[in-house]
């Protein structure tokens, strides 16, 4: 989760794809370059779900995400399903 949010700071599209489950992985990712992640906060992780509350600035201000993911272990990796 952590790794992901962190590839959300840095722009990289590459490794949230490689690390988005091959089943619910979308072709392609566009990433919005005028969105700013500021921080990430896992209000709880059990089994394989994450709920995490992500802050951004963007264009109209500032926003935060809230989900709670799922993952998925492949092999010894662990790989995002999906969230809501």
């Amino acid at each position: 989760m952590r790794s992901r949010y962190s590839a959300f700071v840095l722009g990289d599209a590459g490794y949230l794809l490689r690390t988005w489950h091959p089943r619910t992985r979308p072709e392609s990712l566009t990433l919005d370059p005028d969105v700013a992640w500021l921080s990430l906060r896992v209000v709880a992780a059990s089994g394989d779900t994450v709920e995490f509350i992500a802050r951004y600035r963007g264009p109209s201000g500032r926003g935060f995400q809230r989900e709670t993911s799922r993952f998925a272990r492949l092999g010894d990796r662990w790989f995002y399903l999906d969230g809501a």
